[in-house]
């Protein structure tokens, strides 16, 4: 089978990738010429783990090839899928300009049947102008060619991406049509044969999944940072709440971990997007309106511990920032919490060392030289009156303590997410958590 992926970032480069090590033949497509190049090259423009083999893999095969133009592969493919961007816009609503050029794209050069499929996350009714798009395209050719819409929303987390692809807990086909879904069938075989769950539905469902999955997860989060907020004011252990309700079976356990903030490219832009569609069909959702104002609060509290340990004395100390990226596995820095720290803390006239595995080359790229970017951990602590940690890498988990506690001028370990124990605590740190 052939297929087109266009826009080749994240979910696009990710999914074709792993299609193509399924047996598919994947044609990539990206206006980006120094991207293609790139990958022509087997560079890969993005950190996650196993992409860079899984790729190499699929060209040797000669499963993926690599171009600029849609029209290059349009006669060769039965289903295209349009995986780029959709940033937010300025009154929070999904920008959909690249998906609905990519639809014209289509519609100029379209010479056959071809199954068009969203793998970005859109809104509901987005594969509808989608539709009209690609219509208006071929009315202007003054030819009329049969072709679908359909939707199937990507639900991969970065670091863990390839391994959400290949077993997935589910997998959402929003298709309108017996052709599609055949054709979805056909592709989503190797999933059915394993027995995962390939869910058929509508297309206007299929989109609200998409947003309504990613609402629900952030909404468990902001929950649990309010929890942890009242648990500080009462006394209580977020540690030992979270445990409490998570082993009811009808909550569980993911999803309850208190901390400071999400960031990444879903939770905040969907958030919003959703909030938008609400309010254009005339509803509210307060629920979720809330879930985004906690978490922006959220991401201003280890400032806030750090303000109340030196009693608001904080201008000229020299602080470390352990972790960039919005999460660990991923150099992926757009919303972290570890961005709005360091702008509050050069705000408040702090010098900042920071340290993270992958992602120091794209925050260098926002601050410049305004701070020092550490070799290691050790290195970033060096003369320090406060280390915050931010994002949870595996090789923060257990540091020398001993080490540390003759590296930093004053020993107050922020953890902005509840991975220390007493251990600091044993050897001279101040411990400040999340709720505790």
């Amino acid at each position: 089978m052939r297929i087109a992926v266009v826009g080749i970032g994240y979910v696009g480069l990710v999914s074709a990738a792993c299609f193509a090590d399924l047996g598919v033949e994947v044609f990539c497509v990206d206006i980006n010429a120094e991207r293609i190049a790139r990958l022509r090259e087997g560079e890969i423009p993005i950190y996650e783990p196993g992409l860079q083999e899984l790729v190499r893999r699929g060209s040797e095969r000669g499963r993926l090839h690599f171009h600029t133009q849609i029209a290059e592969v349009l006669d060769k493919v039965d289903i295209i899928f349009i995986a780029v961007g959709t940033p937010s816009d300025e009154d929070g609503s999904a920008d959909l300009r690249h998906v609905l050029n990519v639809a014209r794209s289509i519609g100029e050069a379209l010479s056959k049947y071809c199954l068009i499929v969203t793998k970005s996350t859109v809104p509901v009714g987005t594969s509808k102008l989608v539709a009209q798009t690609v219509a208006d395209a071929l009315r202007t050719r003054g030819l009329s060619i049969d072709f679908d819409v359909a939707s199937n929303p990507e639900f991969l987390k970065e670091g863990d991406a390839i391994n959400d692809f290949m077993k997935p807990d589910r997998v959402v086909v929003g298709v309108d049509s017996e052709r599609g879904k055949e054709l979805m069938t056909r592709l989503y075989k190797p999933m059915l044969l394993n027995n995962f769950r390939v869910l058929f539905m509508d297309v206007a469902s299929a989109e609200m999944t998409k947003y309504a999955a990613n609402a629900m997860l952030a909404t468990r989060i902001s929950f649990m940072n309010e929890i942890a907020r009242l648990c500080e004011a009462v006394g209580a252990n977020v540690t030992s709440v979270r445990l409490g309700i998570g082993s009811d079976k009808r909550i569980g356990s993911k999803f309850l971990y208190p901390g400071c903030g999400y960031g990444g490219s879903c939770f905040p832009k969907d958030i919003r997007a959703l909030i938008h569609t609400a309010k254009e069909h005339g509803q509210r959702l307060q629920v979720l309106e809330s879930v985004e104002a906690v978490n922006e609060q959220q991401k201003q509290v280890l400032m806030q511990k750090f303000l109340q340990h030196y009693d608001g004395d904080i201008a000229g100390r020299r602080v470390a920032v352990w972790g960039l990226s919005f999460k660990p596995e991923t150099d992926d820095i757009r919303e972290a919490p570890a961005l709005v720290l360091i702008k509050d803390l050069l705000t408040a006239g702090c010098g900042v060392s920071v340290y993270d595995p992958i992602a120091m080359p794209e925050v260098k790229k926002l601050f410049g030289e305004q701070i020092r970017y550490a070799q290691d951990i050790y290195d970033c602590a060096l003369d320090c009156d406060a280390i915050f940690h931010v994002t949870e890498w595996k090789e923060f988990r257990m540091p020398s303590w001993d080490v540390l506690a003759r590296t930093v001028r004053r020993p107050l370990l922020i953890d902005g997410r509840n991975v220390f124990d007493a251990s600091p605590s044993k050897h001279g740190f101040t411990l400040l958590s999340i709720g505790q």
